[in-house]
Parts: C-alpha cells; sequence; structure tokens
C-alpha cells in the first residue's frame, strides 16, 4: 500500500520579496466536469490581518492553472477570511472557515500578549455552479468562548449532515476563559439554518492545546476526526490526536495518540474504508509533507504506510527551533488531499522557500 510519485509544480507562486505573499489554505476538489478547483488565501504581508480568500481552476488534472481571482471581492477592504473548499456527494461546493473583521488596514490578527487571534467567527457559503458563483458567507455563532482556528473544510455526510470542526483559540481579552482542551464539532441537520456541536476530541495532558483539526467521513458510514496536538505553554508537541464517531459525530471514542510525531493534520477517505492522513514534519529527521495511508479503529489509528512526499530546503523562513510559538516563521503547512480518477492524488500546501513562494502541489499514484 504505497505511492509513487508522478509530479509536483506551483498552483500558483511568487518569488520572495513580491508585493503579496501566498500565504496559506490550500484545499482542492474535483467538480462534476473533471475541472478541479482550489481555494487559498492571498495576504499583503504574513501576520497581517487582511486574508483574501481566491480560487484557481485547472481543466487538466493540475498539470496548468487558471487564477479566478477573490471570492469576494466587494468584502475584501472589511472582512479577513479564511476559508476551505469541499464538495458534496450531490455535486455542489462548500466552504467554511472563520472570519475577522478589518479595523485597521495593516493590522495584525494576532497578540502575542494573550497568544490569541483576533475576535472572529465561524462562516460557510456554498455555489451550485462549480465555483465561479458563491452566496454570501453565511456565520455561525461560536458555541464556545473565544476565537476559532478552522483550517478543515466542511463535510456533507451520505445522510445530508453538515459537519465541522475548530480548535477553541484565545483572543484579545486576558479575561476571557478559553477551553483549548477540545477540538469542537458542529454540525446542522437544516443546511446551515440551525447548528448544534459536541466536543470531537478532548486532551487530558495538562495545558493541552489543537490546532488545524479535519474531520471526514469513511466509506462504512464513520467520521474520523485529527488534529494536531501540542503543549500551549511550552510550544512542544505530543502525537497528533484522532477519535471516531459511529453516530454522525454526536458521540465520539475516546481521544487517543496517532502514534505520528507531526504536525497540522489532513484527511482523506478511500474508497476502500481506510483513508490517507497529511501532516507537516517540521522537527524529525528529514523536514516537509509526510503521507500515511491508515486503517484507524477506536483503539488504533492503523497505520499502514508512511513517507514523507516533499522535501523542503527550510522548515523555518529565520533562524530558530519550529516550535507552535514560532508558527509566523513557519516556511510550508497545511497540506490536503484530492483524489483523483485511476487512482492519483494530488496534494496541495503553501510553501515559503528559498527561490520560491506560493501553492505547491504533488501528485501521487497509489498502489496496492
Amino acid at each position: 500500500m504505497r505511492w509513487e510519485k508522478l509530479s509536483e509544480g506551483f498552483v500558483t507562486c511568487r518569488e520572495p520579496g513580491s508585493s503579496t505573499a501566498v500565504a496559506a489554505g490550500s484545499r482542492c476538489v474535483s467538480t462534476d466536469a473533471g475541472e478541479l478547483v482550489c481555494t487559498y488565501m492571498v495576504q499583503s504581508k504574513l501576520g497581517v490581518n487582511d486574508f483574501v480568500p481566491t480560487l484557481s481552476r485547472s481543466a487538466d488534472s493540475g498539470k496548468t492553472w487558471t487564477e479566478q481571482g477573490s471570492i469576494w471581492p466587494h468584502r475584501v477592504d472589511r472582512m479577513s477570511g479564511f476559508v476551505s473548499i469541499s464538495r458534496a456527494a450531490s455535486g455542489e461546493l462548500f466552504l467554511y472557515g472563520i472570519a475577522i473583521p478589518i479595523d485597521t488596514p495593516g493590522e495584525t490578527f494576532w497578540k502575542d500578549a494573550t497568544q490569541g487571534m483576533k475576535q472572529n467567527h465561524l462562516v460557510w457559503s456554498r455555489s451550485t455552479d462549480a465555483g465561479i458563483t458563491w452566496s454570501e458567507p453565511r456565520p455561525v455563532a461560536l458555541p464556545t468562548a473565544g476565537s476559532a482556528e478552522a483550517p478543515g473544510p466542511m463535510t456533507v455526510l451520505g445522510t445530508g449532515r453538515w459537519v465541522a470542526c475548530y480548535a477553541p483559540y484565545n483572543n484579545y481579552d486576558p479575561s476571557t476563559r478559553v477551553d483549548r482542551g477540545q477540538i469542537v464539532l458542529v454540525y446542522s441537520d437544516d443546511q446551515g439554518g440551525s447548528w448544534s456541536h459536541t466536543s470531537m476530541l478532548r486532551f487530558d495532558e495538562p495545558e493541552s492545546g489543537g490546532a488545524e483539526a479535519w474531520v471526514v467521513e469513511l466509506a462504512d458510514g464513520r467520521l474520523l476526526g485529527t488534529s494536531w496536538h501540542m503543549n500551549v505553554s511550552s510550544g512542544s508537541d505530543y502525537p497528533c490526536a484522532y477519535a471516531l464517531s459511529s453516530d454522525q459525530g454526536e458521540t465520539w471514542s475516546l481521544t487517543r495518540s496517532t502514534g505520528v510525531a507531526g504536525q497540522t493534520t489532513a484527511l482523506a477517505a478511500l474508497p476502500n474504508g481506510d483513508a490517507l492522513f497529511l501532516y507537516c514534519q517540521r522537527k524529525a529527521g528529514e523536514v516537509g509533507i509526510a503521507m500515511a495511508r491508515v486503517r484507524p479503529t477506536e483503539s488504533d489509528f492503523g497505520v499502514l504506510h508512511e513517507e514523507l512526499i516533499w522535501r523542503a530546503d527550510r522548515v523555518r523562513q529565520s533562524e530558530g527551533v519550529a516550535d507552535h510559538s514560532s508558527w509566523q516563521e513557519f516556511a510550508f503547512g497545511e497540506p490536503s488531499a484530492v483524489l483523483l480518477p485511476g487512482g492519483e492524488v494530488l496534494v496541495t500546501f503553501w510553501a515559503v522557500q528559498p527561490t520560491v513562494q506560493g501553492i505547491a502541489y504533488v501528485k501521487l499514484k497509489l498502489i496496492d
């Protein structure tokens, strides 16, 4: 159960020092017509609160890409958005993520004193024309105190239920008590009209928190949720965490270790019931983007095969240790995967490397 690398390149790229930096959040889907649609965020400078959700398209399985542009150009000056694309079985496309108000041009969205994000809220949107046009972003009220970190996409289950997850984060108010020791799942049975929530993952370790969580529906109907797992005080990492649900996300198995010592998580369900698990490796041995094929149970993550699929020239944009607290210096991150016809997989991620920065891709062929 391995894979063979077929090609690699960029969805969009710029030379270092250009006036805009492609920031993060690359996610791709395949439309009914066989076109690839990729979303990502562009910002003026890393750390600035001016994320512009942007979309590119490919009609040749990712060999060449055309930038469609900003998803909501009329909101660029007043809403900083970080959203990810997904596809329902119906062919409809969805966006899910966070929206942060812009009060002052050039402001930051991060406060070191509280280790928190500017207060934000969850949003979703849908497209019925393969991503050409999108509905206005609709809010989802945060059911927990603080801000939200939500780079993973929404999943539309076979039953029609919408599910998505986020990590509670501190905001700018030091008096706000935030329960960082969980990943929250929100779900809707009326197409976003109302939402319920529960804890998808619950961390027991002291000073423990999660980030960059993901949830998918496996072929047998179970839900698999994963998260980067770290000590929020020291910045050190625990192995990534996971849990399973057999009732559409309403209850979850005990949160357990994947045994994978990485950062960031992303998932893609395979037709045979397995899943692809993607993560960043910034600390152990060779650094870059890694992928594992897994067959999870409630007691074991079931790693069948695991290897680095893209090697980075550098792990940070400056010297230092790549702990969670230094996230603004990371030089690559947030991989995701979309299944293509014939057993191919397209993995996308953002990269800021010595000669180029942008949204990169690696195309692989699964081999059983």
